[in-house]
């Protein structure tokens, strides 16, 4: 019998068997043999990616650091600081408010354009314009607030030296953050609006020149020959492609459109934002990483940031929520306002137009679609309703009750739209007369009348703490205020009629001031 591992017998040349456990031919085991090496193609490729992504790894590092490195921070507010502990919105999902601000500072690169004596430090806010961004993105809010605007300052401290600047009535809101910082600025529009506002992006001139060129230009129109030698703006008439000096000329000029006031200024400005996001959005330059990369370089080395915000993926954040933007659904609005009455060169709240336009912001309704409401706030306490066990029909006849409707709103119309409410719930015999303005809504009623305050309240949606006796009232009296100058049930908010001005899908030419036609 045959051994089982054994070769067979017999005579001949054998050659040389494969090993039993791995071995090669000629006896060496397989582990031990030198493996062959990967094919060229792989190697070439391998090679190619792995420098691919050392590059690519480079490339944002140095993007990254240089951007990083451009970027200047201060703090959100100057009161208590909104920097440190208090909750704060999500940059990429939250709706998102942010106070853009031009400094007119003469200071650095900006000493062409005028010497310490004009501005120095923080400077005066040259544009003041809130950037609203809904929370999915479908709609931008862009409301400017003119620099002659009279406001009240609150009491504010510079964080870089920890100086505390005691609060201010009746100050134009561009010396808002001239003492105490850019904060101040934020914490006064957050007390004029009732806001909250998120972040704050401040820029100096030799920003809109860089941006204005990193873009290409930007297309303006002027409805004649222009010519300004204060903000040194000189064009033709019709349409030009600005960028540089000129499209800051554009921006600053201060006496060429309109009537040469503040407020032509402001849709100048808008007309110049509407062309500029148009443009961004046609190239498709926010999805465009090499263009936005320039864009952001420039923008980053003129740009003062809060803290928030001092990042470069934040600011890039920022850039992605905009870039799928309708330009339809971004709107250019402005504060109403009117001559002041302690200085008709300055501005005042036109009221009830602005209170009605920063209720309508605080509900987050679509600006482009006049007449939209809200429900009143869910904190009111309605006024009594009527109980399971109270008869359906009052113990009193509507059509005799003394029911009259003080006009307080500043809305000349106002008394006539809330008169119609009552008639046709049968208080057919209610008066309304013009009474003095006031900010909030009350039902008054004498004795005897505490019922019929409360029905009357009912159906306006008044909250029941706004119902009180008081003397000298004959039946009961809805005083109209302010807070009531729109819609028809209190405490919801509506859009005012013609607070648009133009929305990015516009394409506006400036009329010229006659005095400023350039022959």
């Amino acid at each position: 019998m045959r051994r089982r591992d054994a070769r067979p017998q017999g005579t001949g040349t054998a050659g040389p068997v494969a090993g039993r456990h791995g071995e090669d031919a000629d006896g060496t085991p397989r582990h031990m043999k030198e493996r062959k090496g990967l094919p060229l193609w792989l190697k070439i490729t391998t090679g190619v990616v792995s420098l691919a992504l050392v590059a690519g790894v480079a490339f944002a590092a140095f993007w990254f650091i240089r951007l990083q490195s451009n970027i200047t921070k201060a703090p959100l507010s100057a009161g208590e600081n909104r920097d440190s502990g208090a909750a704060t919105a999500n940059d990429k999902t939250d709706r998102l408010q942010i106070l853009i601000l031009g400094s007119d500072t003469r200071d650095g690169k900006n000493s062409d354009y005028g010497t310490s004596e004009d501005s120095t430090g923080y400077g005066h806010s040259d544009v003041m314009m809130l950037l609203d961004i809904s929370a999915d993105n479908k709609r931008v809010n862009v409301m400017s607030f003119p620099r002659d605007l009279l406001v009240d300052v609150p009491q504010c401290t510079d964080h870089t030296n920890n100086q505390t600047f005691p609060a201010r009535s009746g100050v134009m809101i561009n010396e808002a953050m001239a003492e105490a910082g850019i904060g101040c600025a934020v914490d006064t529009v957050n007390k004029l609006t009732g806001l909250e506002i998120d972040h704050f992006m401040m820029a100096d001139f030799n920003a809109v020149k860089e941006l204005s060129k990193a873009v290409g230009g930007v297309n303006v129109c002027v409805s004649d020959p222009v010519f300004d030698p204060d903000s040194r703006l000189r064009l033709p008439k019709g349409n030009s492609l600005v960028e540089g000096e000129q499209a800051l000329a554009f921006l600053r000029t201060r006496h060429a459109f309109g009537d040469g006031g503040d407020l032509g200024r402001i849709k100048g400005q808008q007309a110049f934002l509407s062309s500029l996001t148009r443009k961004l959005k046609d190239e498709g330059t926010l999805g465009n990483p090499q263009r936005l990369l320039q864009i952001a370089d420039v923008v980053t080395q003129n740009l003062t940031v809060d803290n928030g915000l001092a990042s470069v993926p934040s600011l890039l954040t920022i850039g992605g929520r905009l870039k799928d933007i309708d330009v339809s659904k971004v709107a250019f609005v402005a504060v109403p306002t009117q001559p002041a009455a302690v200085d008709p060169n300055r501005l005042e709240l036109a009221e009830p137009q602005a209170s009605q336009l920063f209720s309508a912001l605080r509900a987050d309704l679509d600006l482009t679609t006049p007449g939209a409401t809200s429900s009143p706030a869910a904190s009111q306490s309605p006024a009594a309703q009527p109980t399971a066990t109270t008869p359906a029909v009052p113990a009193y006849n509507k059509a005799i009750q003394p029911v009259a409707v003080a006009n307080g709103s500043g809305v000349a119309t106002r008394a006539q739209e809330l008169m119609a409410v009552l008639t046709g719930n049968g208080f057919t015999q209610a008066v309304s007369y013009l009474a003095n303005p006031v900010d909030r809504t009350v039902v008054y009623y004498g004795p005897g009348f505490a019922d019929v305050a409360a029905d009357v309240a009912t159906l306006y949606g008044i909250p029941a703490a706004q119902v009180q006796q008081a003397a000298g009232v004959a039946g009961v009296q809805l005083y109209v205020g302010t807070d009531f100058g729109t819609g028809l049930v209190y405490g919801a908010a509506s859009v005012p009629p013609d607070v648009v001005n133009q929305t990015a899908s516009d394409a506006v030419c400036q009329q010229v001031n006659p005095l400023y036609i350039d022959q």
